[in-house]
């Protein structure tokens, strides 16, 4: 980033991401989100600009030189149905909705880079930008490339870069392959004889069943999974159809599991079946079970995290890039587009003292983003140099 234009950037940015902060909108809702989006991307003079990807979504496109190579930058622009409890000046208009993992943070930064990359080039190709829908609940991607993303907007590498709570501003982490999980969710219903609190042996009541199968799940990965595998089953939600003073006769367990490889995932399932259909039959009740898969594992490219962090170095100090940072078991629908094109997901720290993502008194650190757009830059301008 240009020393002149550094600090007018910075303010912009910032005041492109409060008014974002403040507008926040759910997957695949995201229409004043994304036509701000597309307004900045025709003031920066981009050479193409498509609405409408996927549902929501904007593809930029910049090209500069003769260079025949393409590369893309993605940043996700869906808030969560969260009521904020922060307060800063800019906080949710919309009721129940917030961004509280950061994106608007990272359509800021994204613009910041389509403004400057128009503005001075630096490199021989094209630079696809790209605002994907709907991140949290796993479709936005899938969305536009069902809607013919690669056939209508080719690159041939993809980079992405998410805030990370916790992790100093100023610091780059990222890791050759596996980098986030694959989230499974599942649902478990019990089904017996509901009755009166004070009468159990007339029913088939289910609570107690369902109790014991949450106890139960957690031998899956203390007791059925190899220690060499990182998984993790989480119970989310009991719900019943009982009162005080009656017993349900319904109860339903809901959850995620995540982990990094496929095998994993069925051998999850697998024995959540078996403790499943034991639990009913110890309790005589009835057992139906549902299991999806909404986040495949995220597997950086060797050759692009190499790269991301050469472009890093030169944005970063040496000290506050950290190239094998450890797996976490969060997900990110980044990967379903790693399994079109190599590429390289990485995060930079939103502040030691940042509230944790998902929180309802979360903010993105306003002063990270000229590390984000430095990064975008960076990447494109290395990815695709000139002559």
């Amino acid at each position: 980033m240009s020393s002149l234009d550094q600090d007018a950037l910075v303010r912009e940015m910032t005041a492109w991401r409060h008014d974002l902060h403040a507008h926040p909108e759910f997957g695949f809702e995201e229409s004043r989100t994304s036509a701000f989006v597309a307004q900045k991307l025709r003031e920066f003079g981009l050479d193409e600009i498509a609405e409408g990807v996927g549902g929501t979504g904007v593809v930029g496109t910049l090209r500069r030189g003769s260079g025949n190579r393409a590369i893309a930058l993605r940043a996700d622009m869906d808030a969560l149905r969260i009521t904020e409890q922060g307060t800063p000046a800019y906080r949710s208009l919309n009721s129940g909705v917030m961004h509280a993992c950061g994106h608007d943070g990272h359509t800021a930064m994204l613009l910041g880079a389509a403004k400057l990359l128009a503005a001075e080039g630096g490199f021989d190709g094209t630079v696809r930008f790209i605002f994907q829908p709907a991140e949290e609940w796993g479709k936005g991607a899938l969305a536009m490339l069902e809607d013919g993303l690669m056939r209508r907007f080719p690159f041939d590498e993809i980079y992405g870069l998410h805030n990370m709570p916790g992790v100093p501003v100023g610091q780059f982490e990222t890791r050759p392959g596996p980098i986030m999980s694959a989230e499974d969710n599942f649902e478990v219903a019990f089904r017996g004889v509901g009755g009166h609190a004070s009468r159990p042996h007339e029913g088939r009541e289910v609570l107690i069943a369902a109790a014991a199968f949450v106890v139960n799940l957690q031998t899956i990965v203390s007791r059925r999974l190899s220690p060499a595998d990182i998984a993790v089953v989480s119970v989310t939600e009991l719900l019943t159809d009982g009162t005080r003073n009656a017993l349900p006769g319904f109860a339903r367990v809901l959850g995620d599991a995540r982990s990094f490889r496929p095998e994993v995932s069925a051998a999850i399932e697998r024995e959540m079946r078996v403790i499943a259909e034991g639990t009913a039959r110890t309790y005589n009740c009835d057992v139906e079970m549902t299991y999806t898969r909404e986040f495949v594992p995220l597997v950086n490219d060797a050759e692009a995290t190499r790269a991301a962090l050469a472009a890093a170095a030169t944005v970063f100090e040496p000290e506050a890039i950290k190239a094998e940072r450890e797996p976490m078991t969060a997900s990110e629908d980044f990967a379903r587009f790693l399994d079109h094109v190599p590429g390289c997901f990485a995060f930079i720290g939103n502040g030691e003292n940042s509230p944790p993502l998902h929180n309802p008194e979360f903010d993105f650190n306003d002063a990270a983003l000229v590390h984000g757009t430095r990064f975008h830059v960076a990447i494109a301008r290395q990815r695709l140099p000139q002559a």
